[in-house]
């Protein structure tokens, strides 16, 4: 099954660097369609109103977090199905078990490149 690159990805991340950096990789595979939240409130809203196909978020940020913005999305009759991936610095398992616990559908540790966000991608959402 192909993926779909003209699906709406949305990126979290309260750090504006790192939003344009997902970005810029995301073009790099062939994903255009992208918009960004700068928290996980913020993201939720775009969620409810949008039609995203990917949630690509960091964990780390305030007011709401990565793993609350995942739980509310898996919480949410209508969204509970769309792909996330996480974003994080760290590699602790305890984040990893919360985050799979949650219902993350992959896990991305910093920094990562275009080919690591292509393979996580695919992955998520079945080969090209």
């Amino acid at each position: 099954m192909a993926i779909d690159k003209s699906m709406n990805v949305l990126i979290v991340d309260d750090y504006k660097t790192m939003l344009r950096i997902i970005r810029n990789l995301l073009k790099q595979i062939d994903f255009n369609n992208v918009e960004e939240a700068t928290d996980g409130a913020e993201a939720l809203g775009k969620l409810r109103v949008g039609n995203f196909g990917l949630v690509i978020s960091d964990w780390n940020m305030q007011p709401m977090t990565g793993l609350q913005l995942l739980q509310e999305v898996r919480a949410d009759g209508r969204l509970k199905s769309t792909p996330f991936i996480m974003i994080t610095a760290e590699s602790k398992a305890e984040n990893v078990v919360a985050a799979k616990q949650a219902g993350v559908s992959n896990y991305i540790v910093k920094p990562f490149n275009a080919e690591t966000l292509k393979e996580k991608i695919e992955k998520v959402l079945g080969h090209a």
